[in-house]
């Protein structure tokens, strides 16, 4: 099916024979609701349209390598796309897949009380859509369309691999719906709209929030379909990576928020909680309003890989004092087990070295041979390496990364090229600034120096860290998994750790590693990811 805006009074939802009225293609169906997200013209509930009907499925069977790379013979249940909203902007976009384990070598899996993981596969902020998929770990990146730079890392579409809930490059791209499946979880695989995507005016309707309105209502339709869908609704792990990490985080700190309501309620979610239980992240870029400041403290100093040059140092520099301003406010501890109290712009870069970054430098350093060993600290000679123990200083460290992927700034740039600038955008205009120093500083000849007044609203529905630190939101997960690579300069170190310490500070159970030498869109632990989910949800299998 190819993506199009439909009118919100038609209502698209994959019912299979429970709504009596089948679509093209069997994999929707059409009936009418109203606008509020309560009843339909009949009286219907939003709930009682969007039944999931628990006999319209494939039994398929596959071989799914484990994490290990050992593969196994997997008989699922697959679930073919359906709506998860009855007032859909883009049916295409705003559907859900569900794959359930029935065998796992020749085993029996009961399911019925696994873990659900929700693998989203946002990648950009563009759209993705599990539309044509059929089997799992079949979620679509598309960036066609797209407008601005994509992020490093981040592969040009296709189905499954990295994007579908978990990245990486481990010979190829780490699939984790595929991975949670052979674990015996029930994987969800959300399509989401996004920011290229244009009605027949030309208006732009896939742009902030509507990639969170619709995770939410996804999680939404789960939880309505208890009993329904497979596994347990109470334990719904999210994953995601770099813009997909950002909505990941966002999903779990933001559940059950109310500003989402009027999103919601347009949409025809379902009337039921959107909280998650644990949330994976992996490079997530989020926190975009003052993603510009930290990147220059990061890494304004060096060279940037299109030009070989230092970006304007005195931009750098003011950008570098608001992010320092930023951080005193914050008034984060450093997690559990350092040494350090407050993190400041003065003391960030010692705790990253200490907290981050040389144990991840110890624990790829020790896992070599000896003779590697030697090698790589030959070539690396910034390491000292001691008592098994490496250590640098943090000149050294910057000097090794060598390069900065973005140019300046890196997120809201002045000529409104960034792709985040066109995830602010709005009606028919394509890109928006949405700080207040790049709209001062606009380059394409804007009339107004200010950012439109509804950007402070967007920019709260789009920040975890909204929710973690100004709402304190009780709703949010509990557990978090946070990674994210050394040398990833798509974003600034920052920006995870100010997320860890934040879910840390509020006695949140945290697991966040940086892996070493790894850029963008890496996932080096995958089968730990899948253990930990185990762990923290308590399920056995």
């Amino acid at each position: 099916m190819k993506h199009r805006a439909v009118n919100r009074r038609s209502v698209v939802i994959g019912l299979g024979a429970t709504a009596g009225v089948a679509a093209v293609g069997g994999i929707t169906l059409t009936a009418q609701a109203d606008n509020t997200g309560g009843t339909d013209t009949k009286g219907a509930s939003v709930n009682e349209l969007l039944v999931f009907d628990q006999d319209d499925f494939t039994e398929k069977t596959e071989s799914i390598a484990d994490a290990s790379g050992t593969e196994h013979s997997v008989t699922y249940r697959f679930y073919k796309a359906r709506n998860y909203v009855t007032n859909p902007s883009d049916p295409d976009h705003q559907s859900l897949v569900v794959s359930v384990p029935v065998k796992i070598d020749g085993t029996a899996v009961d399911a019925s009380n696994a873990p659900i993981v929700l693998a989203n596969a946002v990648g950009a902020y563009m759209p993705t859509t599990v539309a044509e998929a059929t089997g799992v770990g079949q979620a679509k990146l598309e960036m066609t369309g797209m407008g601005g730079a994509m992020p490093s890392g981040m592969p040009p579409g296709g189905t499954g691999g990295g994007m579908a809930g978990g990245t990486g490059a481990i010979n190829g791209m780490v699939n984790l719906a595929k991975l949670a499946l052979v674990a015996g979880y029930v994987v969800v695989e959300p399509g989401t709209r996004g920011r290229s995507l244009t009605d027949s005016s030309g208006s732009y309707y896939g742009t902030a929030p509507a990639v969170i309105v619709d995770l939410k209502a996804a999680v939404r339709y789960i939880r309505a379909n208890r009993g329904r869908i497979p596994g347990n609704v109470e334990r719904i792990v999210s994953t995601g990576t770099s813009a997909g990490g950002a909505s990941s985080a966002l999903l779990g700190a933001s559940g059950d928020s109310k500003i989402y309501e009027p999103y919601l309620r347009e949409a025809g979610a379902a009337d039921a909680s959107d909280a998650i239980f644990a949330t994976g992240a992996w490079c997530p870029i989020t926190d975009l309003e003052h993603a510009d400041g930290a990147y220059e403290w990061n890494w304004g100093t060096l060279p940037t890989q299109t030009t070989g040059k230092t970006v304007d140092q005195s931009v750098s520099k003011e950008l570098r004092s608001q992010f320092a301003e930023y951080q005193a406010s914050l008034n984060l501890r450093g997690l559990k087990g350092s040494r350090f109290g407050k993190i400041t712009a003065r003391n960030y870069a010692d705790y990253l070295l200490e907290h981050y970054l040389q144990p991840s430098a110890t624990k790829y350093l020790a896992a070599l041979s000896a003779s590697e060993r030697e090698t790589y600290l030959a070539k690396n000679t910034f390491i000292t390496w001691k008592n098994n123990q490496a250590a640098f200083t943090w000149e050294g460290y910057l000097a090794h990364v060598a390069q900065r992927k973005k140019t300046q700034p890196a997120f809201d740039a002045f000529d409104l090229s960034a792709g985040e600038n066109n995830e602010f955008g709005k009606g028919t205009t394509k890109a928006r600034h949405f700080t207040a120093y790049s709209a001062k500083n606009d380059t394409t000849g804007l009339s107004s120096k200010r950012v439109d007044s509804d950007i402070p609203e967007k920019l709260k529905l789009m920040n975890p860290m909204f929710h973690l630190l100004e709402e304190r939101n009780p709703n949010r997960s509990k557990h978090w998994w946070i990674r994210l690579g050394t040398s990833d300069t798509d974003t600034a170190l920052t920006i995870a750790a100010n997320l860890a310490m934040a879910v840390d500070n509020l006695g949140d159970d945290v697991d966040h590693a940086y892996y070493w030498d790894k850029g963008h869109a890496t996932n080096e632990d995958p089968g730990d990811f899948i253990k930990w989910v185990a762990k923290v949800t308590g399920h056995k299998s």
